[in-house]
């Protein structure tokens, strides 16, 4: 491996632990100064809050009704051997170095998550509540925190880099098939 492939393969993992480094560090602040459960903070009217709630399940609190052995093994050790996956496709992949920087945020807001699990009996920190005026029939988004905003960013900028991929490869070999050669 080159010094420039080196780069292009270690230089996007700089966002896992900025991502880890932020999101610790926001929680650890929000948990420092907000009581559970309550409004910390709010901006722009009640449009956005900072509270401070712990989640127990997965996204949208799915799964935190489990049994404790349950939410263990759903909630920690499968998104564990799932983190443990992309990192394995993360180097073993023909993946584009903006792919890379995709993977990266996605990689960091599991782990950061997954300290959460692991470490805080209460559960994931959320803290970052959005109002939703009734879409969805929700009056406000389900809170969040930065390391769920890094796999959503993460996962939908693959996702659409990947379809964008798939949809030039395709009509570049629509163009090169429509052009037949001359016979002199």
């Amino acid at each position: 491996m080159n010094a420039k492939s080196k780069k292009e393969y270690f230089l996007p993992l700089i966002l896992t632990f900025i991502v880890i480094l932020t999101d610790q560090l926001t929680k650890w602040l929000v948990v420092r100064s907000i009581a559970p459960w309550s409004v910390g903070f709010t901006f722009w009217g009640d449009f956005l809050r900072i509270v401070c709630v712990y989640n127990t399940g997965a996204a949208f609190s799915l799964g935190s009704g489990l049994s404790s052995i349950m939410r263990f093994i759903v909630m920690a050790c499968i998104p564990t051997v799932f983190i443990g996956a992309i990192c394995v496709v993360y180097f073993r992949s023909d993946f584009t170095h903006v792919q890379r920087w995709f993977l990266s945020a996605v990689i960091g807001g599991g782990i950061s998550n997954l300290l959460d699990r692991f470490f805080r009996v209460e559960g994931v920190v959320d803290f970052i509540d959005v109002k939703f005026y009734g879409l969805f029939g929700l009056e406000r988004w389900p809170t969040f925190n930065i390391a769920d905003s890094a796999i959503v960013v993460g996962a939908a900028g693959l996702f659409i880099i990947i379809i964008m991929q798939e949809y030039y490869t395709k009509k570049k070999q629509k163009n090169t098939s429509d052009i037949e050669p001359h016979e002199e």
